[in-house]
């Protein structure tokens, strides 16, 4: 008697299935990465901010009035709301400072915010609506 060589096809849908199993696995481990790397652009974005914030201190005769107005300061908050979400820049003539969602949260953190006196950090929405032309620090 002469025996056909191959696959049943029972042996072809437990593979595909394996297959299909391990592929889940990978997208919901890349959609993770994706959500971190989105964070990463919004707080390097809001972090490029400081340097020019205090270029335009010395050129605004020690004021920080003009830093949201800007030109690399605008490209720079719309480079982070394109990464995460909403941001906004808030300066007085002695403080300023900037926020921007992140794309996916961290622990309590929804979005993050940088300031003139060095603080980089991870604020709650409630925080970031906070923020105001009469305290721009971050809270």
């Amino acid at each position: 008697m002469k025996r056909n060589k191959g696959f049943t096809l029972i042996e072809l849908l437990v593979v595909i299935a394996i297959i299909g199993i391990l592929s889940s696995v990978v997208l919901a481990s890349l959609n993770t990465a994706r959500g971190k790397g989105a964070n990463a652009a919004v707080k390097s974005n809001l972090a490029n901010i400081r340097p020019q914030a205090e270029l335009v201190y010395d050129d605004n005769s020690g004021s920080y009035a003009a830093v949201c107005t800007d030109g690399t300061v605008v490209k720079a908050i719309a480079a982070a709301q394109s990464a995460g979400g909403a941001a906004k820049c808030i300066d007085t003539s002695t403080d300023w400072s900037a926020a921007g969602q992140l794309k996916t949260a961290e622990g309590t953190s929804t979005h993050w915010c940088v300031d003139d006196s060095g603080t980089a950090k991870g604020i709650t929405t409630a925080q970031y609506t906070a923020l105001a032309d009469g305290a721009p620090n971050c809270p």
